[in-house]
């Protein structure tokens, strides 16, 4: 899969904006505040989810002097295993409208749904702010995996977005005190099942990733890892069918309504997973590693799930590795560019010198970032 073609119109701090790219690694050099990672952002947001920086539509427009957000758009041109696709994604709202929501296109026809989008592409990412994914919250990190699984599985989003559509409603009701017998049922059944069916795919991603992971040969000279779950949903299904474990998560919501409406939101369910990385030759997780070797323990998960995914679905999804070289020591970064020669996965680096994409010299489609857009080498 390949992303030929890139325009946005008001998006961050670009007015208007068109590149294509014919590399499959594109190295992006410019000092900071150009918009070097806006780029990466528009493309993340050509596949389901918020992007890398998670931001709310109404977030991205771009703002004039002394003016409110305006609507935008984001645009690509794919080409991939099932032929050439236009995926589109934006806002219609007025201008400041803090309700704008996002539309998808592909084809130029509306996007039934994001699942189907992500067939058709898909992207995983490093960034600056993923340095702190082991000191900050879970949810950071249930993301981070939520993002391998869907390249991998389309429907899982769907899963997840059922789960917490499911949850949010079962929250407006405890939390009115509104203690409607059937509809509760309802919505916890709901809950249940796609709780399940999120975990399970969590899960079977975790093992088939740790599984290359343990071999070594997608990853370099970067250490080896290994995902562990922190779920009581993914230990349940490793001693119990999914049925049995559905209807265990039923009956305990059921029986937690009076705990949680107390505590404001449901005390088990899907948005309860947590994950870690261990680094196996230290025997040791993430959280106690060094940032240098946390930093490397992602490079090597990512590297891994460029190959899974490439393997299992005939295309890798693209990789945004923003500023990812300069936070690696010669060595492996050097170990880096020799990984992603070999990849099957079109990649996209930024950095803000050139020196530092001088041994992909050759090998690399490079530009610099300007506030106007990219030029050539």
């Amino acid at each position: 899969m390949r992303l030929l073609r890139l325009r946005l119109n008001d998006f961050r701090s670009y007015p208007a904006f068109d590149a294509r790219f014919e590399g499959r690694i594109v190295a992006i050099a410019g000092p900071n505040g150009v918009g070097k990672t806006n780029l990466l952002e528009a493309i993340s947001l050509l596949g389901p989810g918020r992007g890398l920086r998670g931001a709310r539509a109404s977030e991205i427009g771009r703002r004039p002097p002394g003016g409110t957000a305006l609507p935008w758009v984001a645009w690509g041109a794919f080409d991939g295993p099932d032929g050439p696709a236009e995926i589109g994604t934006g806002t219609t709202a007025e201008a400041g409208d803090a309700a704008a929501r996002r539309k998808y296109t592909l084809d130029g026809e509306p996007a039934k749904s994001q699942a189907e989008l992500a067939r058709r592409a898909g992207a995983v990412w490093l960034t600056p702010q993923m340095d702190r994914l082991f000191q900050d919250g879970a949810s950071g990190r249930r993301r981070f995996l939520d993002r391998l699984v869907w390249a991998l599985e389309p429907g899982h989003a769907r899963e997840v977005a059922a789960h917490d559509t499911a949850m949010s409603g079962r929250n407006r009701l405890l939390a009115e005190g509104r203690r409607d017998a059937a509809w509760l049922a309802a919505l916890e059944d709901a809950m249940a099942r796609h709780a399940v069916a999120a975990v399970a795919a969590r899960r079977a991603l975790a093992g088939r990733l740790n599984a290359l992971l343990a071999a070594g040969t997608a990853t370099g000279a970067f250490p080896a890892a290994r995902i562990e779950l922190v779920c009581p949903i993914a230990a349940a299904l490793e001693a119990a069918p999914a049925l049995a474990v559905e209807d265990r998560l039923r009956a305990e919501l059921a029986a937690g309504r009076g705990r949680d409406a107390a505590a404001g939101g449901a005390q088990a369910g899907a948005h309860r997973t947590d994950m870690t990385l261990v680094h196996l030759p230290k025997g040791q997780p993430a959280e106690l590693c060094s940032t240098g070797e946390q930093k490397a323990l992602l490079v090597s998960t990512v590297l891994a799930h460029a190959a899974l995914i490439g393997a299992a679905r005939g295309f890798a999804p693209l990789l945004l590795l923003d500023e990812v070289a300069a936070h690696l020591d010669q060595g492996r970064r050097e170990a880096l560019y020799a990984a992603l020669a070999g990849l099957p996965a079109q990649v996209f680096l930024t950095g803000t010198e050139p020196d530092i994409f001088a041994p992909l010299q050759g090998i690399a489609e490079t530009f610099r970032a300007t506030p106007e857009g990219l030029q050539g080498p």
